[in-house]
């Protein structure tokens, strides 16, 4: 008589676009005692927060979802944040998720002991369960300037992860402290109808002129048809994607050289004049921060009620902004588009491990992982798209499937009664980091600037190889590389080598 397999209880905080994709694989896999626990009221994550004038992603639609679930409906090449947020709700009720997930409880903490974490939730609900896995995304706690004063203008002030959409601009004398890529795409929306609209620019970006087209219903309708042709355009990009943006920023010199050439000659002739060029010319190499995909950015800044600012900002007063040149720019509303706070994941959650070692203490110094998923003296957990995914060049919907499939052959590595307890050491997360670094050598991303890819000494958390060798290095788990326990006497712990 076949032996049946244990079934672990797992929660899976996070009901974004990585939470969804582990509730739907998980189940299809067998596993049934699953707990999805989500802070807000609905699916989406990131597409749920952001909601400013013009979000959308800078990955090709097509690319952009889940390989088992094609979108032929998609409305233009780079999909508009209502669009995405609509196509992830679709799925999550197509498959279930919606009706199974916990809305409006967040986690307040995690507590580790022996193979069990004891999960609380914000409506003091406590449950015991085998493993935790955090889909809680990687942009989502929103980072404020530390300047002198913001808290004293007087007019209308929010960040633009916080959109208030009660404010009508229209008219006003608005302002935007950054420039980065949520800027990039709020800008020329908000310069539309804004009746001055000063950009204050600490650092200028690099862009790379990929037009947002529409997708007509004809291709629609082709696409409807022949599910093929979809199919055979979400390779197109992903191809595209692997073999010259990634390779562009991880040191191969003919794809750098291109994509560095092309930024520059856009720059060039995109901007007529040579001050407000100057101005915008980044002096750092093309993919050290983020690149940015837009077309209409160069154009909104040379619009007549457009003012671009770049003396470094004093302080903010009651009435506006006042910049080290001694000016005042008087204000009716600040747009605060100052990114997020990357490193955050899970936190700020009360997450302990090993010996009551909380995360905050863990990370204290160095935010360390194996393989981005698997954090030292953290066991029975793992951080979907941790640090050093590919995150700074590829999709994050084929990071997480590729991570996907990684959890569940561990999964089933604890089904099959190979462990009860997996943990990796640090001094095998600072071997992966050295390597990490070794490969980071070649990347522009070490090219002289400052950006959210560099955590606090300054190492970018991204993969510095190619998509490819990710996908090859993750697609088995090697188990010489963790410390396996077993706790109970009928459990044998089979030799991991």
């Amino acid at each position: 008589m076949t032996k049946q397999k244990r079934m672990p209880s797992i929660v899976i905080i996070g009901a974004g676009m990585t939470g969804i994709l582990m509730t739907i694989k998980l189940r299809e896999a067998g596993y049934t005692d699953l707990t999805v626990l989500e802070k807000s009221d609905k699916v989406g994550g990131t597409w749920r927060e952001n909601t400013y004038p013009g979000v959308a992603c800078d990955v090709p639609a097509h690319m952009y979802t889940y390989s088992f679930e094609p979108n032929p409906e998609w409305s233009h090449r780079f999909a508009y944040g209502s669009e995405i947020q609509e196509y992830f709700e679709r799925v999550a009720r197509k498959y279930g998720v919606t009706s199974s997930v916990r809305f409006n409880e967040s986690v307040t903490s995690a507590i580790y002991d022996e193979g069990k974490w004891t999960v609380t939730t914000s409506k003091d609900d406590t449950m015991v369960v085998d493993f935790v896995i955090n889909c809680t995304g990687i942009l989502h706690h929103p980072a404020f300037p530390d300047i002198k004063g913001i808290e004293q203008f007087e007019g209308d002030s929010f960040h633009t992860a916080n959109w208030d959409h009660s404010v009508d601009l229209k008219g006003k004398r608005v302002g935007i402290i950054g420039n980065g890529s949520t800027a990039s795409q709020v800008i020329p929306e908000v310069a539309k109808e804004a009746g001055t609209f000063s950009v204050f620019q600490r650092t200028p970006q690099w862009y790379f002129p990929l037009p947002n087209t529409n997708t007509s219903e004809r291709a629609k309708k082709a696409f409807r048809r022949n599910p093929n042709k979809l199919h055979r355009l979400r390779k197109a990009y992903l191809f595209g994607f692997s073999h010259f943006i990634t390779k562009a920023v991880t040191g191969h010199k003919v794809q750098n050289f291109l994509f560095s050439a092309i930024s520059k000659l856009y720059l060039r002739f995109a901007v007529k004049d040579p001050d407000l060029r100057d101005k915008l010319t980044p002096r750092y190499k093309v993919g050290c921060k983020r690149i940015i995909v837009s077309t209409l950015f160069y154009k909104a800044m040379q619009r007549p009620n457009v003012k671009l600012v770049t003396e470094g900002i004093e302080e903010i007063t009651t009435n506006g902004i006042r910049t080290k040149d001694g000016v005042e720019h008087e204000l009716d509303a600040m747009i605060i588009s100052t990114g997020f706070n990357p490193t955050a994941f899970m936190r700020p959650m009360n997450m302990k491990g090993k010996n009551a070692r909380s995360i905050d203490d863990a990370w204290e110094n160095k935010i360390l992982t194996y393989r981005s998923l698997f954090m030292p003296g953290f066991p029975n957990n793992f951080l979907m798209l941790g640090p050093n995914t590919p995150i700074g060049n590829y999709s994050v919907i084929a990071m997480s499937e590729v991570q996907c499939g990684y959890v569940l052959k561990m999964l089933d590595h604890w089904r099959n009664e190979r462990f009860d307890e997996i943990d990796v050491s640090e001094k095998t997360a600072k071997r992966f980091l050295q390597y990490i670094r070794e490969g980071m050598k070649n990347t522009v991303w070490l090219g002289g600037c400052n950006s959210w890819y560099l955590d606090k000494d300054g190492d970018p958390i991204l993969w510095p190889y190619t998509w490819e060798k990710w996908v090859k290095e993750m697609a088995e788990p090697n188990l010489a590389d963790f410390e396996l326990s077993s706790f109970s006497k009928e459990n044998k712990l089979e030799d991991a080598a």
